[in-house]
C-alpha cells in the first residue's frame, strides 16, 4: 500500500472520530466512504462472492475472528458495510445490519432475539405481511404473538407477560399513520427486561430517531424512502449497542437473508439525497392532506401534520416533520375508492411507497388483503380507505389527478 493511499484512508476513517458533530445531511453523504487505490470519489461496487487471502494463516485468522476483514459476501462486503455504517450513523446506533428486504429485516431480528416460549407483543396497525409472518410462521416455532392498540399505552401494559421479550411497533403505522408513544412503550418494556423494535420506514432518521426515545432496535425497508426511486429491494436493522446487534448479525450470517452489493450501492446513493427528499415529501403531503380535508366525498383524512389527527401532539414531539403518507376515507366504500383510483392518470397504482412518483393504493385489497375481515376491522382498514404516498411532482398536478376521481 502506498504512503499516499495510507494517508487518504486514514483521513476518511477520521471522519467519525474527529467530526462527531457532523449534521445528518453531512453524515448521509460522507460516513462509510473508504477510498480505493484508484482514488475513486464515489464508492465502488464490490461485486464478488468471496475474497482471497495471502496465506492459509491469514484465511484461518479471518474465519477464526482473530483478524478483521472480508470473508464472504453473505455477511461481509465493503459496499454493504459502507451502507450499514452510514445508516447506523444517521440513526445514532452502533451497528447496522443490511438484509435482502424489509421483511427479511423483521424476520432476522426475531430470529436473533427470540426463542421458543418467548412472547412478542406487536402493535395491531402494522403492514399486513408482518402480521402474516408473525401469525403463520413465527408462531409455529413456539413464539407467542399478541396484538395491541398502538396508541394506547395501557393496552401494551395489560398485554405484557412474564415471558414478553420483544415489543414491535410501526410509528407512524401503515396505513392510518397512527402514532405510538415510543418513550412510554420503551419504559414499559425495559421495566421487565424486554426489547423494543421500531419500524422507522415511514420517517427515516431524517424525520424521526427512535433511539432518542429509548428504542433498542430500528428496522427499515430500504426499498422505500432510503432508495427513494423504487429501484431496488433491501432492508436494514440498526441496534443501539453491539450486545443486541451480535445475535441478530449471527442470524443473518447463518440464515443468509443478505443484501446484494449492487443494491447496497443504490441505497448509499439514496442516502445522499435523503434529507432533501424527506423534507420535500413532507411539504407536498402537508398541502395534499389539507386540500383533501376540504373536498366533498372525503369522510376523513389521516395525516400526522393535521390538527385533526388523533395523535397530533405526540407527532409534534417525536417527529421533525409529518412525512409523505396520507390516507383518507372515501364516501361510498370500495366502489367509490376504486373509482377514484382508476380515474387518476398521473399517479402510479402500486403498493410501494417512498418513490419520487406519487403512488396510490387500496389497502383493504392489496397491502392488507391477506388479513381476515376481522383483522382489517381491528386495524381500522375499511373498504373506503385509500392511501397515497406523496411524491415529488408538482402539488397542483397531484391535486388535479385526485380531483378526477372525486368529481361526480
Amino acid at each position: 500500500m502506498s504512503t499516499e493511499f495510507e494517508k487518504l484512508t486514514a483521513r476518511m476513517q477520521r471522519l467519525g472520530e474527529d467530526l462527531p458533530d457532523l449534521s445528518l445531511e453531512s453524515r448521509a453523504v460522507r460516513v462509510g466512504q473508504l477510498p480505493t487505490n484508484e482514488g475513486a470519489h464515489s464508492e465502488p461496487i464490490f461485486t464478488t462472492s468471496s475474497f482471497v487471502y495471502s496465506s492459509a494463516e491469514e484465511a484461518a485468522a479471518r474465519f477464526g475472528g482473530t483478524s478483521k476483514g472480508n470473508i464472504y459476501s453473505r455477511f461481509t462486503n465493503p459496499t454493504i458495510s459502507a451502507f450499514e455504517q452510514r445508516l447506523a450513523s444517521l440513526e445514532g446506533g452502533t451497528r447496522g445490519i443490511a438484509t435482502s428486504s424489509g421483511m427479511a429485516a423483521i424476520l432476522t431480528t426475531c430470529l436473533g432475539v427470540l426463542r421458543a416460549g418467548d412472547h412478542l407483543l406487536c402493535s395491531r396497525s402494522v403492514f399486513g405481511t408482518t402480521v402474516i409472518l408473525l401469525n403463520n410462521f413465527l408462531a409455529k416455532f413456539g413464539v407467542e404473538v399478541d396484538y395491541v392498540t398502538l396508541s394506547d399505552v395501557e393496552s401494551w401494559r395489560a398485554a405484557m407477560k412474564p415471558n414478553t421479550k420483544l415489543l414491535f411497533l410501526e410509528t407512524p403505522a401503515n396505513p392510518l399513520t397512527e402514532i405510538g408513544d415510543m418513550q412510554a412503550i420503551a419504559d414499559l418494556a425495559h421495566a421487565q427486561g424486554a426489547l423494543v423494535a421500531v419500524d422507522n420506514c415511514f420517517c427515516t432518521p431524517i424525520l424521526q430517531r427512535p433511539f432518542e426515545f429509548d428504542a433498542d432496535i430500528i428496522i427499515h425497508s430500504a426499498t422505500k424512502y432510503l432508495d427513494g426511486q423504487g429501484r431496488a429491494l433491501g432492508g436494514a436493522i440498526v441496534t443501539k449497542d453491539d450486545a443486541i446487534g451480535e445475535p441478530i448479525y449471527g442470524a443473518l450470517r447463518s440464515g443468509g437473508a443478505s443484501m446484494s452489493p449492487f443494491n447496497a450501492w443504490i441505497f448509499l446513493k439514496g442516502l445522499e439525497t435523503l434529507s432533501l427528499r424527506m423534507k420535500a415529501h413532507s411539504e407536498n403531503a402537508a398541502q395534499i392532506a389539507a386540500w383533501l380535508e376540504g373536498q366533498s366525498g372525503i369522510a376523513r383524512v389521516w395525516y400526522p401534520g393535521l390538527e385533526s389527527h388523533p395523535q397530533y401532539a405526540l407527532a409534534q414531539k417525536q417527529m421533525d416533520a409529518p412525512g409523505g403518507i396520507v390516507s383518507f376515507e372515501v364516501e361510498g366504500g370500495r366502489e367509490a375508492a376504486w373509482k377514484l383510483i382508476n380515474a387518476t392518470r398521473m399517479l402510479s397504482i402500486t403498493a410501494n411507497l417512498g418513490d419520487a412518483r406519487t403512488t396510490i393504493v387500496h389497502p383493504a385489497t392489496t397491502t392488507h388483503g391477506r388479513l381476515t375481515d376481522a383483522e382489517r376491522a381491528e386495524a381500522g382498514i375499511s373498504d373506503g380507505l385509500v392511501r397515497i404516498a406523496v411524491g415529488l411532482e408538482g402539488v397542483a398536478d397531484i391535486q388535479a389527478d385526485l380531483a378526477r376521481g372525486l368529481r361526480g
